[in-house]
């Protein structure tokens, strides 16, 4: 892999690290959402897999509220999994062209959703029958993309999760789909030797982000930091589309 390549690498970890350091969540977003300006989605989930099961792996015990969170979102998280492993080869499959093109759209609804402030209520009756579709949905549509925000992280605000605890829960749901991730990824070979040094560099450059957005938190607004965030995730996703069906249809 070219120099130059690693440098962007390690710029977009950088950043992507420094936003979930600043707003807790990010890193596969962000990091996947700016690499696939120069790589297939497939590629950018190979580089990304490593460096988000490790930091999510930190934020999922970074708190006191793991087994209530376990009790409450393992329909979720089992669904995720199951949808997960049924797309198995929707990134690297037949269907692999129209991966960032999905994950364009993915982006803009995200961002509108974040802007938008809108908030769902779930009853405490109803959380775990809803739980699994989502996760299903979920699933599928990370297979596709590599990102798992849509429409879990609604779900998750929607159950009335704490803000403390729900930073956690999103470290335990990330986690347990990047892992499923990582399986679909070993059984199309796209986790190799090959994807060690630009891995080890993402990660590295990750911590270094996320140190810094947790220095900088308490000086900065978060909310005003999230809305530039959220507007410049929409543009990036518009150029996504929009790049792709130029190249597929123009």
């Amino acid at each position: 892999m070219p120099d130059p390549f690693l440098l962007l690498i390690a710029a977009v970890f950088a950043f992507a690290g420094f936003v979930k350091g600043v707003i807790g969540l990010g890193l596969p977003t962000v990091s996947i959402g700016l690499l696939a300006v120069a790589m297939p989605p497939a590629q950018a989930l190979a580089i990304v897999i490593v460096p988000a099961i490790i930091t999510n792996i930190w934020q999922t015990f970074a708190g006191s509220y793991l087994r209530d969170i376990l009790r409450r979102l393992w329909p979720l998280m089992l669904g995720t999994v199951i949808g997960i492993r049924l797309g198995s080869g929707l990134m690297t499959g037949p269907y692999a062209r129209y991966g960032t093109l999905v994950l364009g759209v993915l982006l803009v609804v995200y961002g509108i959703f974040g802007l938008s402030r809108a908030r769902f209520q779930v009853s405490p009756a109803y959380e775990k029958w809803l739980g699994g579709p989502v996760g299903l949905v979920t699933g599928i549509v990370s297979a596709a993309t590599g990102v798992q925000v849509i429409p879990s992280m609604p779900f998750m605000q929607a159950i009335g999760l704490e803000k403390d605890e729900l930073v956690q829960a999103l470290g335990v749901f990330f986690t347990t789909a990047t892992l499923a991730l990582a399986f679909n990824l070993t059984d199309a070979g796209l986790l190799s030797v090959a994807t060690a040094l630009p891995g080890a560099i993402a990660l590295v450059a990750a911590f270094a982000g996320m140190f810094a957005g947790q220095a900088v938190r308490t000086r900065m607004h978060p909310d005003l930091f999230r809305r530039w965030f959220l507007v410049s995730i929409i543009g990036l996703g518009g150029y996504l589309a929009a790049e792709t069906l130029v190249r597929l249809f123009g």
